[in-house]
């Protein structure tokens, strides 16, 4: 498992990338994927992330990171009419 993003959270990425690959490979392979148990875990470590990237101030930097991939997006969707 890698390190998170912010050394804060690593604890709670740790837990979700544990039971991500315990989810994957005992029910996602086996065709019983109708659940995500591992949802509060990453809404946890989510949340986390979010806290520690604004308190690093790159919070506005993604959502302008996303706003601009968004632009792009639409405006090759209109090239192709």
């Amino acid at each position: 498992m890698s390190a998170s993003l912010a050394p804060e959270c690593s604890p709670a990425k740790e837990k979700y990338d544990n039971c991500f690959i315990k989810w994957y490979s005992d029910k996602f392979l086996k065709g019983d994927s109708t659940t995500d148990d591992c949802k509060p875990l990453f809404d946890e470590y989510r949340k986390c992330l979010q806290i520690a990237l604004k308190e690093k101030g790159l919070d506005k930097m993604l959502d302008e990171a996303r706003r601009n991939a968004e632009e792009r997006e639409l405006r090759k969707e209109q090239g192709k009419h």
